[in-house]
């Protein structure tokens, strides 16, 4: 049971379910947690924080006449999606950045924790789930270009969150209800968790692996299985998305073989988005496919790898170029996309950097090509261009 409280309420041993402050806005690395000691108390205390909301179910309740559930967040105090609506382009990108990074630290810690013989606690998913939930809803093309410039070592944890990231995107077009949008996310977030009981010279080989070492990768799916029906209050939605994602349309997966409706849809949806993501990364034995190769690359696979409903939909809800991608334009000029239009998904809104004609760079200048003489005629490489990506990520 979740309940609105005052800071003045608090007491050890409550757990927080959210501070409704924005990552800046508190000294904490997340929105939930338990209230162990009095050092932890006071920093709440100390902090901006005027209002909280606790879950009694995860942690001690406060007497019910000292209760207004009913008390509204104070505006200035909002809950993290009214706070968050009023930042700049440039303050979204710094708070997704910031997102990506956490999530990714998250991870890393629960995959330690794994090989440590020790459970997921799924109460520390519930604020990298909502954050990543808003954050998609506020500014997609804020969060989604960061799945294109992973750290390769740190590949495993941040191919969590991305995929987490895109599962919005298509429950979004797919008009999902938010809740069962969040269900899938949190599969998302931990369908590659088995990856924890694979040995780390095969997981992280730099190279690609052979027959045998490939067989023992593909073991991950079974123990993410195995690790996650341990888990107590995990939803059949987040796990069916986590425990089918290397299903496939056609039969041709694994570790089951499902085959069409014999897969859920939320493993249908995962499976798709893991594959767009593991294609577009760069890896140390792998190139990334440029977003629209790659999306065009999986159209390919309609009914069989994927259903084509689904592919539709997922290329609806990031577009034919999505955002962060590089493309060229008849005038010759090269752009990054930065923010797609549902209704003209050949027509984005593009930030122009670069004339490919005298190679050399221009000044930036913002787009709108559905209201251009312009057009897109090809995507483009980064690398190809020597062209720093990470360094245009944000809007300049």
């Amino acid at each position: 049971m979740y309940k609105i409280i005052k800071i003045e309420q608090l007491k050890i041993g409550m757990y927080i379910y959210d501070l409704n402050r924005v990552w800046e806005g508190h000294p904490f690395a997340w929105h939930c947690f338990t209230i162990e000691n009095a050092e932890t108390l006071q920093t709440i205390v100390n902090s901006e924080v005027g209002q909280v909301e606790i879950d009694t179910t995860l942690g001690i309740d406060v007497a019910s006449e000292t209760i207004d559930s009913e008390t509204p967040i104070p505006e200035e105090s909002a809950s993290a999606s009214l706070v968050l609506s009023k930042l700049s382009p440039e303050e979204e990108f710094d708070h997704a950045r910031q997102l990506y990074s956490n999530a990714s630290k998250l991870m890393q810690e629960f995959m330690k924790e794994v090989r440590l013989g020790k459970q997921v606690h799924l109460e520390q998913c519930g604020a990298v789930v909502d954050n990543i939930f808003d954050s998609m809803n506020r500014c997609p093309s804020a969060l989604l270009p960061l799945a294109q410039m992973k750290n390769q070592d740190e590949y495993t944890f941040q191919h969590s969150v991305s995929v987490s990231a895109l599962a919005v995107a298509l429950g979004y077009v797919l008009e999902l209800p938010y809740n069962e949008i969040k269900e899938v996310v949190l599969g998302g977030f931990l369908h590659d968790i088995g990856k924890a009981k694979v040995p780390g010279k095969i997981l992280n080989k730099p190279g690609k692996l052979d027959n045998a070492e490939f067989a023992i990768m593909r073991t991950h799916v079974v123990s993410t299985a195995e690790l996650l029906k341990e888990v107590h209050g995990l939803s059949e939605v987040a796990f069916n998305a986590a425990a089918q994602h290397h299903e496939r349309f056609d039969g041709s997966g694994y570790p089951h073989g499902l085959k069409g409706d014999q897969i859920s849809l939320h493993g249908q949806i995962i499976a798709l988005v893991d594959v767009y993501d593991a294609i577009t990364s760069v890896r140390v034995y792998h190139k990334g496919m440029p977003p629209a190769e790659a999306l065009s690359k999986m159209y390919e696979w309609r009914d069989t790898h994927f259903d084509a409903r689904l592919i539709q939909a997922f290329i609806k809800g990031i577009g034919i170029y999505p955002a962060g991608s590089l493309v060229r334009m008849s005038s010759g000029k090269l752009g990054i996309v930065r923010e797609i239009v549902t209704d003209k998904l050949l027509q984005p809104i593009v930030e122009v950097i670069f004339d490919a004609r005298k190679l050399s760079y221009v000044t930036p200048e913002t787009i709108d090509l559905s209201t251009s003489g312009d057009k897109i005629v090809s995507h483009e490489s980064f690398e190809k261009w020597g062209i720093n990506q990470a360094k245009w990520y944000a809007v300049q």
